[in-house]
């Protein structure tokens, strides 16, 4: 279990780094925000890109894995606003929190970290989460936050919530590169060169925008905070460990790649939507802050565990 800790350290040492330069000063909060903006649109996208051009879409997508993660994410997503409604919040601050619980950072942490401790392998099945998180939870949010502002669903919500996938990078970079295979082109060595050395500066980018960008995050509602965390670092990868071991065949590398995946802490874009709509920025981001500090114990157990599922 040190090995695997020491492992995922450099990541985490990584994210701390940038938490140093943006508490410092050093990298104030607009530098921060044109960083996670060339990751996300350049760097991770071009990784993506190269990743899915390489596989087909038979070995990403399995129905059986897409039902096993769907069914324990929504269990918790369910779980996380049962609690929210016994507290008598708003709609929109239920999405929220629910978001919060099941949201991990797959995008900027979970694909090259798991890349990189599971093999390249691991990234059919990290991708298949990442899509389902942004095209069905993160669909959700949207149409149940703007559906509770309007009093009721309109066909303009679903337009926007489409609209917004098609313009998420990340989605596009996937598509792309599995077309891409699909019409089975070799990928030029000259094109291949530029991915991959593009591509290569989204882990270290990624990792030290997400630390730059907790420096300007507070621990306000800590005991909220506190047992959203506790969802998604704890009660998340359980009930899909339970659903993929007990439940579902999935194949047991794939379902360790899940487990794993669903151990990542709250995503930075949960952040985004919140402060977009105005809806507990606060909480959120004191989540964020606490389960990604908390992940770095937890998640090194949870990879360490996982490794010996296949």
């Amino acid at each position: 279990m040190l090995s695997i800790f020491l492992q995922t350290l450099p990541f985490f040492l990584i994210i701390g780094l940038g938490y140093g330069a943006g508490r410092s000063g050093f990298f104030p909060e607009e530098a921060t925000a044109w960083l996670t903006k060339f990751v996300f649109y350049f760097a991770l996208s071009a990784m993506l890109f190269r990743f899915s051009a390489n596989l087909t879409l038979a070995e990403v997508f399995d129905r059986t894995f897409v039902l096993a993660y769907l069914s324990a994410t929504a269990f918790v997503y369910a779980i996380a606003t049962l609690v929210a409604l016994m507290r008598r919040v708003s709609l929109s601050e239920m999405a929220i929190e629910a978001q919060c619980a099941v949201i991990g950072n797959v995008g900027f942490l979970g694909v090259p970290m798991l890349a990189m401790l599971m093999g390249e392998a691991a990234i059919g099945p990290v991708v298949l989460v990442l899509a389902v998180d942004l095209i069905v939870f993160g669909s959700l949010v949207v149409i149940l936050i703007t559906g509770a502002r309007d009093g009721r669903m309109s066909l303009g919500i679903f337009r926007s919530v489409t609209v917004g996938l098609l313009k998420n990078p990340m989605i596009v970079s996937i598509v792309l590169g599995l077309a891409w295979a699909g019409l089975r082109w070799p990928i030029p060595e000259t094109m291949n060169d530029f991915l991959r050395i593009l591509g290569g500066a989204a882990t270290p980018g990624a990792l030290f925008a997400i630390g730059a960008s907790l420096a300007s995050k507070s621990a306000e509602r800590p005991y909220v905070a506190g047992w959203l965390s506790l969802c998604k670092l704890v009660l998340h990868p359980a009930c899909v460990a339970v659903a993929v071991l007990v439940v579902f065949p999935v194949d047991p590398y794939a379902g360790a790649v899940m487990i794993a995946a669903a151990s990542l802490p709250v995503a930075g874009n949960v952040f985004i939507l919140a402060q977009h709509y105005g809806v507990a920025p606060k909480r959120v981001s004191s989540s964020i802050l606490i389960s990604t500090v908390a992940a770095i114990v937890t998640v090194s157990l949870v990879i360490g565990w996982v490794r010996g599922l296949y």
